[in-house]
């Protein structure tokens, strides 16, 4: 991002400074040929030795902890559950699992998902904290902490400090599948590279996704409700863009998985409830190609039912394209890196949408960047 490039609302700022935020947060757990020998180090004294993880966070934050359920599930073999916070704090000290825990949270100070990491604490579980202030409670109080480098964040609808969360999620995922042996020299290489190239891929598409997604938030401006849906990693994105729009915007959305429209969100699809559809694929991942062939038959599905549909998909993926409405090119990645890149265009949809709807999008009605119980 141009330092003399101006813009109207921070969160449109905050939106376009990702892929530095990104390179920054990189740079506090890599090195030139890999992992940082001393973050892992600290990482081997927060394991569970059965393998079991609890991620605790409220809002956005849980849902970059629903994305990270799949990371560590899929990379490293362990059992991960995810709750919101302002539930599990209300739990009781006794969990006789006595998983690791994560907490998420951008301020480091939101109180439930405080109240969670004390709980956790007194009863002598392990505990990691996950925050874009280093110097936060949480990150003082927990027993490692892996903090951001997103920088200030000024609006309160969440853009960089989410795609970081994603970011550091996604190394401790690398750093937990090393060190268990879940995964070689060759295949962490490959990774990491991979994660090298994400935010320059992410910088070249920012102008495309915000002239689209402009436009596409004055066609759709008069919907009464949208419904975001996905499958696997994605379905945690479809939330998060459910979120974004009804935070920023004001206008009703949900996030569900992919398959369970039928199960009764589909009475609800109508001209003035449009779909949200993210049918993004890893074709090089087995169980990427299998999700995404049956959101496929969804979209054809829905195609026959009428129903107005934005589908976010591969550039040049004509199959998917032609069976939507309007088609969100996302360039092709590795299926655990997509949710990064997949999620932009949706926070610029919402970001659009909120100017349609003449709302104040960096500080919007009821809300506040922490929520601090007084």
């Amino acid at each position: 991002m141009s330092e003399m490039q101006s813009f109207p609302h921070e969160m449109l700022r905050e939106i376009y400074e990702q892929p530095e935020a990104l390179r920054r947060t990189m740079a506090l757990y890599l090195e030139d040929d890999g992992l940082r020998s001393d973050v892992a180090e600290r990482l081997t004294e927060w394991a569970n030795p059965a393998g079991e993880v609890l991620i605790a966070a409220s809002g956005s934050s849980r849902h970059s902890g629903l994305a990270a359920e799949i990371l560590l599930e899929d990379l490293c073999g362990l059992a991960v559950d995810v709750e919101y916070a302002s539930e599990y704090s209300c739990r009781g000290r006794y969990d006789l699992r006595r998983p690791a825990v994560i907490v998420i949270s951008q301020s480091g100070e939101t109180s439930d998902t405080l109240a969670s990491l004390r709980e956790v604490r007194e009863r002598g579980d392990r505990t990691l904290a996950i925050t874009n202030a280093a110097s936060s409670t949480m990150a003082r109080e927990a027993d490692i902490s892996m903090p951001l480098a997103a920088g200030v964040e000024k609006a309160i609808p969440a853009t960089k400090s989410f795609t970081c969360q994603l970011e550091v999620l996604y190394l401790l995922a690398l750093y937990e599948a090393r060190r268990l042996g879940r995964m070689d020299s060759a295949d962490l290489a490959a990774n990491i590279e991979r994660l090298r190239a994400l935010p320059g891929s992410i910088e070249e598409q920012l102008h495309g996704w915000r002239s689209q997604m402009a436009g596409l938030a004055h066609k759709y401006g008069g919907a009464n409700t949208f419904l975001y849906l996905g499958r696997g990693i994605h379905y945690a994105i479809a939330r998060e863009g459910a979120l974004k729009l009804k935070e920023a915007s004001y206008v009703h959305a949900e996030g569900y998985p992919a398959g369970e429209l039928k199960h009764g969100p589909n009475a609800l699809v109508s001209d003035s409830v449009p779909l949200v559809v993210v049918a993004t694929v890893d074709r090089e991942n087995e169980g990427s190609v299998a999700r995404y062939e049956k959101t496929l038959q969804l979209l054809a599905d829905m195609k026959e039912q009428g129903a107005k549909v934005i589908v976010l998909a591969n550039a040049g993926d004509r199959e998917a394209a032609g069976l939507a409405g309007d088609c969100v090119e996302i360039r092709p990645a590795n299926e655990y890196l997509l949710p990064i890149a997949e999620v932009v265009p949706l926070q610029l949809f919402a970001y659009f949408m909120a100017l349609e709807h003449g709302v104040d999008v960096d500080r919007p009605r009821n809300l506040s960047k922490a929520v601090v119980e007084r």
